[in-house]
């Protein structure tokens, strides 16, 4: 977005020529830049709106952001942390936007629906857990019919909630 000055914006000043001086909501300091960026009903300068994550330049990489649990995303970054069906991988539903959710090689899941195939019980943050052929099972659970180098790894990381992933 250019910044052409229109004085209905809020401002923070007024600059030599009259025309009001957006702030930026990433630094806080006065745009006197010939570009600006206009999201989230906020001005940015160019280098200050990045992503949470990998703090890409989001003006320099794409024309769009994402925003959710509080983050400023790129387009990857979101993908990769939400998911991109918006969609829970057991039950189908719709994951609302401000809903926190589970992941899974790549799948996303509502937390309630975060459960082991086997006996139901919801896998929290910290438990162990194995993926096999589009299912989950807790470490007790576990098929041991497919042991025999059929079986993905044991996730050798705790599961993590998305909130908490960068």
């Amino acid at each position: 977005m250019v910044n052409n000055g229109n004085p209905q914006t809020p401002s923070a000043g007024v600059n030599r020529a009259g025309l009001a001086w957006k702030t930026c909501a990433g630094c806080g300091g006065k745009i006197a830049d010939r570009f600006l960026l206009y999201t989230m009903d906020t001005y940015w300068h160019s280098r200050c709106l990045k992503c949470s994550c990998c703090h890409a330049q989001l003006g320099e990489i794409g024309t769009s952001c994402y925003t959710k649990s509080g983050m400023i995303l790129c387009r990857n970054d979101y993908i990769r942390l939400f998911g991109n069906s918006g969609a829970c991988s057991a039950c189908g539903q719709s994951i609302p936007a401000s809903e926190l959710v589970m992941r899974a090689q790549g799948n996303v899941y509502h937390l309630k629906c975060f459960t082991c195939a086997t006996c139901r019980n919801r896998l929290v943050p910290g438990d162990r857990f194995h993926y096999i052929n589009g299912s989950l099972f807790c470490e007790h659970d576990r098929p041991t019919s497919l042991i025999n180098g059929h079986l993905n790894p044991l996730q050798s990381n705790p599961l993590l909630s998305d909130q908490k992933v960068c």
